[in-house]
């Protein structure tokens, strides 16, 4: 088998204002379980910049460890790209976007990445609102590690394990309006209608453009008790040895009417249930997007589209006062002008 998508394209495929297609915006074949929703993210981020007219190679792709964190590699495959450790995805972002503020960054991160060990990263990015796109694809579990419970996970959800979660779960969004992120949306997997507008409007925004997914696991959604489960099936079956089989799904996609909401069916036959802001919602009232967040979840629904912006606020060079060339441009003499030009500086603070 071959990670390689082949060279070949359709000769009249269309073409943005680059002159390049679809297809150059698109990375390796996805070694993702068929049918997770984080593919259907990397698609829609794919058709975002690809109708923006974004140079690939204008885009930096930052990342932590996790299902999610694999993705930068299966989108915008001549971009840059760092895989970095578990919740210190905003850390490097922070430093790549420190030394060239002139390329657009994405920041993919994942419930468990963001939500629990990069939480203090997470709050520290919003703070200092810096300039790029921040998607937390949200499964509720750890998808690399069996499917545990992640922070996100709802009270009462019940795991592959069968165990019943006993925790509150944070709610990245909400916490995100609080600290005050100048750009909070939440969205959909499977809704491309609603996320690419969404993902368009989070990379011309200047600051922190935090995006949460709801991003159904298609491997560790099946119940307890089934025949079909694997738990099950290890139970009812003599072999040499451990055995683990990923069954394919198609992915769940949903279409509705703004100010309507509607209940999605996942694999293992549960329900989540969705409502769309209507379009005369107001995204500037940062108290009103946290009650409506709130009253929402009091009605197990999970609230979707651009819930918060703040267009007043600079982004971290605004903030510093950084200098207008990036600094990964300048020249020796000038990142280091020598002792007498510090001599004048320091003089200037006497």
């Amino acid at each position: 088998m071959t990670y390689l998508k082949p060279l070949f394209r359709h000769p009249k495929l269309p073409k943005n204002k680059l002159g390049y297609t679809l297809k150059e915006y698109e990375g390796s074949i996805s070694t993702l379980c068929a049918g997770c929703g984080h593919d259907s993210i990397s698609a829609t981020i794919v058709q975002a910049c690809y109708e923006l007219d974004i140079e690939p190679h204008l885009v930096a792709k930052i990342s932590g460890i996790g299902c999610s964190s694999k993705t930068p590699a299966y989108f915008l495959g001549n971009s840059h790209g760092f895989n970095s450790v578990h919740g210190r995805m905003p850390s490097v972002a922070t430093g790549a976007n420190m030394a060239n503020k002139n390329l657009v960054y994405f920041g993919v991160s994942g419930d468990g990445d963001t939500a629990s060990i990069g939480m203090g990263q997470f709050v520290h990015a919003i703070r200092r609102n810096l300039n790029m796109v921040y998607i937390v694809m949200n499964n509720g579990c750890y998808g690399l590690t069996k499917g545990q419970d992640s922070a996100t996970a709802d009270l009462g959800s019940k795991s592959k394990a069968g165990s019943i979660n006993p925790f509150q779960p944070v709610d990245l969004a909400s916490l995100a309006v609080e600290l005050g992120a100048t750009f909070v949306a939440q969205s959909f997997s499977g809704d491309k209608q609603q996320l690419v507008p969404l993902i368009k409007a989070g990379i011309q925004h200047k600051g922190l453009a935090f995006i949460n997914v709801m991003s159904p696991c298609v491997t560790f959604n099946n119940n307890p008790g089934s025949t079909k489960s694997y738990d099950y099936v290890r139970e009812h079956m003599q072999a040499t040895g451990t055995l683990d089989f990923v069954p394919e799904e198609k992915p769940i996609h949903a279409e509705y009417e703004e100010g309507t909401g509607t209940a999605v069916s996942l694999h293992d036959g549960s329900e989540m249930k969705l409502h769309k802001l209507a379009p005369d919602w107001d995204p500037e009232d940062r108290v009103s997007a946290a009650n409506a967040i709130q009253q929402a979840r009091l009605k197990d629904e999970i609230l979707t589209g651009l819930l918060y912006i703040n267009t007043q606020y600079g982004d971290l060079h605004d903030i510093i006062n950084t200098s207008d060339t990036p600094l990964n441009t300048m020249k020796e003499n000038t990142l280091c002008p020598g002792t007498e030009k510090l001599d004048t500086i320091n003089a200037g603070f006497r």
